[in-house]
């Protein structure tokens, strides 16, 4: 009796786990940034390879930054105002470390919505559950005082990523491949 109640649980709620992990995200993703997405870690290596061509200070920078422990985003609310910088690992310049710009979190009642307020390069997006530790990020990227293009207009501005929590008040995306530049690039923030 117990199996077969097992049995029709997993056969009702089989197919919802299937959707949930084929939810919104795979509906709006563009099969560049599924690729991107697909090769994260391979990239991840060759970029953190370029990196230790960096400077000694911007290299303490990045082992810093990635030593923190990954954490649950379960229970956390990432809503405000943040301190963001990027850090463009690998690539042109090898390793470059940013100051520190202004980025705000905001729930818009569908989810949480990111966009950095300051600095020229800055970047507008949504992010998606993928796991407990891991979300992904859709985004565009774009210069101050231009429009922001919606997200899927094309590999100039759009930006994939994976968001890592990392402590009570720290966070990160790291996003492969991007358009310019680098190699990998992450966005740090902190309250």
């Amino acid at each position: 009796m117990i199996l077969r109640a097992i049995l029709i649980v997993v056969s009702v709620f089989g197919p919802v786990q299937v959707a949930l992990a084929d939810g919104a995200v795979q509906k709006i993703i563009t099969a560049s940034d599924r690729q991107k997405l697909e090769k994260y870690g391979e990239t991840r290596r060759k970029a953190l390879d370029e990196s230790r061509k960096g400077a000694p200070a911007d290299i303490a920078v990045l082992d810093g930054v990635l030593a923190r422990p990954l954490v649950s985003f379960q229970g956390f609310d990432m809503t405000g105002r943040w301190q963001c910088r990027t850090i463009k690992v690998g690539g042109l310049g090898d390793l470059v470390v940013y100051d520190w710009f202004r980025c705000l979190v905001t729930d818009d009642g569908s989810g949480w919505r990111l966009e950095k307020t300051s600095g020229s390069q800055r970047t507008a997006g949504r992010f998606y559950d993928d796991d407990e530790r891991r979300l992904i990020y859709l985004g565009s990227l774009f210069i101050a005082g231009d429009p922001v293009k919606p997200y899927g207009s094309g590999p100039q501005t759009d930006q994939v990523g994976y968001a890592f929590r990392t402590g009570a008040r720290a966070w990160r995306i790291e996003m492969p491949a991007p358009y310019y530049e680098s190699t990998l690039d992450i966005l740090e923030f902190r309250k």
